[in-house]
C-alpha cells in the first residue's frame, strides 16, 4: 500500500500556524512562567487578599499603637519622632522580607521536587533564565502588591509624615527581591524541606529582631551589628525610615539602594548557577 500523502489545504483555507511562530519572542520568553504562576494564583487571590491586609492592621495596632504609646510616655519617642512613625518603615521594609521567602522556598522546592513544574518548562524551548525570570518576576509583583496594601493601611493609621513615604516603594521592593534571589538559589541546592525550618527560625526572625526594625542597631554590640550591616534587610529598613520621615539624606539612600542591587545581581547569579546544575543534565 502506497503512503497516503498529505491533501493540499483547500483553496481559501487558511494554512495551519507553525507553532514556531506562536512562541513570544526571545526576550519575553519568561512571559509563560510568570502567566503560569499567575494564573494559579488567581484561584486563591481571595484569602491572599484579605491577609495582606489584616496583617498591618494587626502589626500597626499592636506594635505602632499599643507598643508605641508606652514608649512615647516613657521616651518621647525614639530620635524625636513618635514610635508609630519610627516603626512602621522597618516593619514595610520587614513584611517585603516576609513575602519574599514564603513565595520562594516552599512553591520553588514544589515546582523542582513535588510537581515537577520546572521540568516541563525546561522540556519546551524555555531556558533556566527565562524560568527564573518569570517566577521570581511573579514574586516581585506578590512582594510589590504586598507593600502596596501596607502602605495603603499604615495612610490609614497616620503613619506617614511625609508623602516621600511612596518612594519607599523603591528600596521596599529591592529588599524583597534580594531575597527571592537568595531563596530561589538556596532552595535550588536542597534536597529536602526540613531545612526551611531552620531558615525562618535562626536567619528571617533574627533579621527581624536586629536590624533595626524596632530599635537602632547601635544599641547592639558590634559584632552582630555588623551582621545586621551585610543582611539586606537593615539596608531597606534605614532607607524606607529615610524616606517616610520626609527629610532623607539622598547619599545615604542611594548607598542603600545601591548595595541592595548588588546583592539582588549577585543572588540571581548564584541561583542561575543552582538551578542550571540541579536541572540541566
Amino acid at each position: 500500500m502506497s503512503p497516503v500523502s498529505p491533501s493540499p489545504t483547500a483553496p481559501g483555507a487558511r494554512a495551519a500556524p507553525d507553532l514556531a511562530d506562536l512562541a513570544p519572542p526571545a526576550g519575553w520568553r519568561w512571559w509563560p512562567v510568570f502567566e503560569s504562576w499567575w494564573v494559579q494564583y488567581r484561584r486563591v487571590w481571595i484569602g491572599s487578599v484579605f491577609g495582606r491586609f489584616l496583617m498591618p492592621v494587626l502589626f500597626l495596632a499592636s506594635m505602632g499603637l499599643g507598643l508605641g504609646s508606652l514608649v512615647d510616655r516613657s521616651s518621647g519617642g525614639v530620635g524625636g519622632v513618635s514610635y508609630l512613625h519610627y516603626v512602621v518603615p522597618g516593619i514595610l521594609a520587614a513584611q517585603a522580607m516576609w513575602t519574599a521567602m514564603g513565595e520562594s522556598t516552599y512553591p520553588v522546592f514544589g515546582a523542582i521536587k513535588w510537581d515537577y513544574k520546572y521540568h516541563a518548562m525546561l522540556a519546551t524551548p524555555l531556558s533556566v533564565r527565562d524560568v527564573l525570570i518569570g517566577h521570581i518576576g511573579y514574586v516581585v509583583v506578590q512582594t510589590t502588591f504586598a507593600s502596596v496594601a501596607f502602605l495603603a493601611v499604615g495612610t490609614a493609621f497616620g503613619s506617614w509624615v511625609s508623602w516621600w513615604a511612596v518612594a519607599t516603594l523603591v528600596p521596599t521592593t529591592l529588599t524583597g527581591l534580594a531575597f527571592t534571589t537568595a531563596c530561589f538559589a538556596f532552595v535550588a541546592t536542597q534536597e529536602s524541606e526540613s531545612s526551611f525550618s531552620i531558615l525562618f527560625r535562626f536567619v528571617m526572625t533574627p533579621l527581624f529582631l536586629f536590624s533595626g526594625v524596632f530599635f537602632p542597631i547601635d544599641q547592639l554590640p558590634i559584632a552582630i551589628r555588623w551582621v545586621a550591616w551585610v543582611m539586606p534587610l537593615w539596608h531597606g529598613v534605614d532607607a524606607d525610615r529615610q524616606l517616610a520621615l520626609g527629610s532623607p539624606d539622598w547619599t545615604v539612600v542611594g548607598g542603600h539602594t545601591a548595595y541592595l542591587l548588588f546583592v539582588c545581581g549577585l543572588c540571581a547569579w548564584l541561583a542561575h548557577r543552582a538551578l542550571t546544575k540541579r536541572m540541566v543534565v
